[in-house]
């Protein structure tokens, strides 16, 4: 008897559990295909002029005359005043942000790199790439890909205007998922970003795809109405740009 209760309720679990699945439409799933973060860029302009903001509030501006990094993430910035020509370096745990510009060579490359890629054309935007806008860097404490001790980096935000709950930031050493080529013709599939470095609350964590679905309760769960839209067994990895967009205009009503 208590065996056919224990089957009972694990049949009604299933069964709900798979009640929970959504299906959607062919224009949601283009709809959620589509990469809304900024593109990530890992070298400034050393021809346009930059800003840093320390911690104690001073500010100060000039061209990006090096920077040093670790595993990709900028440590450390020497700007030379536009004015004076002197060279002024700091170390990232001085820094509170940090306003560059993209270097031509990367958006030259980066633009390549979207025209060899079929998908690009339906869930990216070429703009993007040849964005001559400000970059927004942060100051942040992380451990590099979940293993190192705590250092603090200055990292870029590829969320603006949209960060205040959940925070993304660009990782340089994200690897992309493959396609495939014939002869030389543009990819077919592939070059969904597999990593980033994500904060909520007070964590910060170094996000891949292969450990999404594990930490889907702790980035959206909170969130009742957006789990029952969108539970994560009908969800997917490639979704994650517009979840975060989604989640954050759900919380903000």
């Amino acid at each position: 008897m208590r065996l056919k209760s224990l089957l009972l309720l694990l049949c009604l679990a299933g069964t709900s559990a798979f009640a929970q699945k959504v299906k959607y439409s062919k224009e949601e799933i283009k709809k959620m295909e589509t990469y809304l973060f900024n593109e990530g860029f890992n070298t400034p302009s050393p021809r346009k002029t930059s800003t840093i903001i320390l911690k104690d509030g001073a500010t100060y501006k000039g061209f990006c005359s090096k920077i040093e990094t670790k595993k990709g993430q900028i440590y450390e910035v020497a700007i030379k005043d536009s004015v004076t020509k002197k060279n002024t370096t700091f170390n990232a745990d001085q820094i509170s942000e940090m306003y560059v510009y993209p270097s031509n060579a990367e958006k030259i490359a980066k633009v390549a790199k979207y025209m060899g890629n079929i998908r690009n054309f339906g869930t990216k935007k070429l703009t993007k790439n040849t964005n001559n806008d400000r970059i927004y860097f942060v100051n942040q404490t992380v451990s590099l890909k979940n293993k190192k001790d705590d250092k603090e980096f200055l990292m870029q935000v590829i969320n603006p205007g949209y960060d205040d709950i959940i925070s993304v930031y660009h990782d340089p050493r994200a690897k992309e998922t493959t396609g495939f080529s014939v002869m030389g013709s543009p990819q077919l599939g592939g070059g969904v970003i597999k990593s980033y470095y994500v904060k909520k609350g007070n964590k910060v964590m170094w996000l891949h795809k292969d450990d999404f679905e594990d930490n889907y309760e702790f980035l959206f769960g909170d969130n009742t109405e957006f789990m029952k839209k969108y539970p994560k067994n009908s969800v997917e990895w490639d979704y994650f740009s517009f979840l975060v967009s989604e989640y954050t205009a759900m919380a903000n009503g």
